[in-house]
């Protein structure tokens, strides 16, 4: 039986609800059609926004979402997306599929966006094509609340009370499609263009997201912290002018070239996909010990704001669309990745999972005026507890072994943390698809006199389809039970178990 032990007097951190992030780019349906149908939609719309899209991203408390992009930011030039619909600039979407992009969601309709989910925002400007006055315009357009420019043009276009903007991102994978740049020359772009991120309200500070590397790429990371931390600047604890530097990383077995299908895969693919999955962990300690070198007390957060699984694209779909559907694999995925993330908390600051509808790893799909939630939305459902909680100290013991060949790896994963009210949140991943495991959890002081728990299980193809959108759900777990010192189950293969303990 594998144990897990559990501190409950030993508090490791705070989760940050960030870390249950979104991302929403300009790319194929993710935006028009998933999450904005305009104001004439036959669809049930809000001001553009769909209700039933939004109504579930509510459910599961979608604490920040990241826009424009990805790749699209460093070619999203801002002015063209306010004032009269009918007026804004046209453009080809040339990173993702060649598709016209008409600019009717763009600035206003992000903030509206923002408002009914009831979540932070998190911009990024363009560094790749643009320039520092149209960076600096845009935030004055967006937070300045005076007599300017900018601030008059927000009010012509309907808005009067500026907006919040919680995060700003200054570039988007600028080593790649953002300019092809190298690290010195990005960072001393960053320096000089975060200095035109103003704070026009000093209690309501924009925090800035540096651009960081591509997976392993360490050398990125030192060279681009070097840079921040030259002199000339005011003191060390100006933290090299950043408040976060982003992290990216994809998910697929196999190469680049050819991810393989996201539906028909073998169970070597299974253990190759979780095994990778799993690697997020390395990189947040590689770059972390870097970071740490430059910032020992942890001011700078690492923002994870691209991560999941991405796959060969649905067969007949537009490749540059990137459309994929999920499965248990992808659920077992995001379970991993929310328990690595909780675990580093003291380090990781945000994650956004890529992306939020009808693109890669999506929480919702959408087909019309059909919806459908995937197993990845389930598993965010499921942990969505940890939200604002603190991570308490967990440890296995006696955990059997998965995987295939050079694919191996421990069966479970886990994290835990403590709620307000001092009731315990704990979510385990069983990994195998072969093997159930009994499981005892075990406090260091606690007698638990109540355990609530949810399930997600199926077979590991298993997906939601429009005409069959409830066979992969979470349920009730009625197998945990109350033991002398804490609570003790049997977790099937291929699940998600996450458990309430009062």
């Amino acid at each position: 039986m594998a144990k897990l032990y559990i501190n409950e007097e030993i508090k490791k951190g705070h989760i940050n609800p960030e870390i249950y992030g979104h991302f929403s780019e300009h790319l194929g349906r993710c935006i028009y059609e998933g999450l904005y149908v305009k104001e004439d939609s036959g669809i049930p719309n809000v001001n553009g926004m769909r209700t039933d899209v939004v109504e579930a991203l509510k459910e599961i408390r979608v604490p920040v979402l990241r826009w424009p992009g990805g790749c699209f930011a460093d070619e999203y030039h801002w002015m063209d997306g306010v004032g009269p619909k009918n007026k804004r600039k046209k453009m080809i979407n040339t990173h993702w599929g060649g598709v016209l992009e008409d600019n009717s969601f763009g600035t206003h309709e992000f903030f509206e966006l923002c408002g009914q989910l009831g979540c932070k925002t998190y911009v990024n400007g363009n560094v790749g094509s643009g320039t520092v006055r149209e960076m600096s315009e845009w935030v004055e357009y967006m937070t300045f609340d005076g007599v300017s420019p900018m601030a008059d043009l927000r009010k012509e276009n309907g808005r009067s009370k500026p907006w919040k903007v919680d995060y700003f991102g200054v570039g988007n994978e600028n080593w790649g499609c953002g300019g092809n740049m190298t690290p010195e020359y990005y960072a001393n772009l960053y320096r000089r263009y975060q200095t035109y991120v103003r704070d026009y309200k000093k209690d309501e500070p924009i925090r800035k997201i540096c651009g960081g590397p591509n997976a392993g790429d360490t050398d990125w990371t030192r060279k681009v912290l070097a840079t921040c931390f030259a002199a000339p600047h005011p003191d060390r604890d100006f933290h090299g002018f950043m408040d976060g530097l982003s992290l990216h990383y994809y998910t697929y077995p196999g190469s680049w070239e050819n991810k393989g299908s996201a539906t028909c895969f073998d169970e070597k693919e299974w253990y190759e996909t979780l095994y990778r999955a799993l690697y997020i962990e390395e990189l947040i300690r590689m770059h972390g010990a870097i970071m740490d070198g430059y910032d020992p007390e942890k001011k700078i957060g690492l923002i994870v704001d691209e991560w999941g699984t991405w796959f060969d694209v649905e067969p007949g779909t537009n490749p540059g669309f990137l459309y994929q559907q999920s499965t248990m694999r992808d659920a077992l995925v995001a379970a991993v990745s929310l328990n690595i993330f909780n675990k580093y908390c003291d380090r990781v600051k945000m994650a956004c999972i890529a992306q939020m509808v009808n693109v890669l790893q999506a929480v919702i799909l959408t087909e019309g005026e059909r919806m459908l939630l995937t197993p990845t939305y389930h598993v965010f459902h499921m942990y969505r507890e940890h939200q604002g909680a603190e991570l308490l100290s967990s440890e296995f013991a006696d955990v059997p072994a998965a995987g295939m060949e050079e694919y191996q790896m421990p069966s479970l994963c886990e994290s835990v943390s403590m709620g307000e009210d001092g009731s315990i949140f704990a979510t385990i991943a069983n990994l195998s698809i072969e093997e159930s495991q009994p499981v005892e959890l075990v406090f260091a002081q606690m007698r638990p006199k109540e355990v609530r728990a949810k399930i997600l299980t199926e077979e590991m193809h298993a997906f939601n389809t429009f005409d069959e959108p409830c066979r992969v759900k979470e349920t009730e777990f009625e197998g945990a039970a109350l033991t002398e010192r804490g609570v003790s189950f049997t977790i099937p293969a291929c699940s998600v178990v996450s458990l309430k303990i009062c």
